[in-house]
């Protein structure tokens, strides 16, 4: 009875070390590497807008038409480009009175917004104040960023591959074991180009008269980094 349990257990370990425990096991570590590339932004991007309120529904809609088409003219005059324009929202909302236990539409308000990529830097500001002269009573969420940041997040992945593969390197030395191979890599970019608030002119007669000088608006520089997860074999 003794050499059955015996023989028994034993053959129990053996599967127990196939199913739990493949030959295929490698002893890995996983290390987060960084890597930052700081640059000056090529590109502006800005919505600008706007909204009408009247009574008539179609005397509504010729007044923002006219006052947008306006804004997109002097945009392309000013040399923004026509792809570089594009209508983000329109819509459409009544107005209603409520009063007296009753709904009653009183007016209609339609709204327009544009996104505006400006690649002339220089000319970011003279040109929201040029929309708000021409009627745009909403102009905001602008931003500052890179036509083509292929080459920047390039040079930033090879930073967090060398700061990962440091890292590594300390580790394994301090472990006294080997690095064989990279296993497993991921990677995730940001760009650093946060919205900037702007302004609104709530009474499009008070913009409409507005002569202030341009905002000095200041570009700056902004942050792409690259994070990496990496997976190394050790031996």
């Amino acid at each position: 009875l003794s050499l059955w349990m015996l023989a028994n257990t034993r053959n129990a370990i053996a599967e127990y070390r196939i199913i739990g425990k493949p030959d295929n096991v490698r002893d890995t570590i996983t290390i987060e590497g960084e890597g930052k590339i700081n640059a000056k932004p090529d590109i502006a991007q800005v919505v600008m807008g706007v909204t009408s309120e009247e009574v008539d529904l179609g005397q509504v809609q010729t007044q923002n038409t006219q006052k947008m088409n306006a804004l997109t003219t002097a945009l392309k005059t000013a040399g923004v480009a026509e792809k570089d324009l594009q209508t983000q929202q329109y819509f459409i909302s009544p107005k209603y009175d409520y009063s007296n236990n009753s709904q009653r539409i009183t007016g209609y308000q339609v709204s327009q917004q544009l996104v505006v990529k400006i690649r002339d830097l220089s000319k970011v500001g003279s040109l929201i104040t040029q929309a708000a002269q021409l009627g745009a009573n909403h102009v905001n969420a602008l931003t500052f960023t890179f036509d083509d940041p292929s080459a920047l997040q390039q040079e930033a992945r090879r930073k967090a591959i060398e700061d990962a593969r440091k890292k590594a390197n300390d580790l394994a030395k301090a472990l006294d074991v080997n690095i064989v191979r990279v296993v497993s890599f991921s990677e995730s970019t940001g760009n650093g180009s946060p919205s900037m608030p702007m302004y609104a002119y709530a009474r499009e007669a008070d913009a409409a008269k507005n002569q202030a000088p341009a905002p000095d608006i200041q570009v700056g520089s902004s942050d792409l980094t690259s994070h990496l997860s990496v997976t190394f074999e050790i031996r």
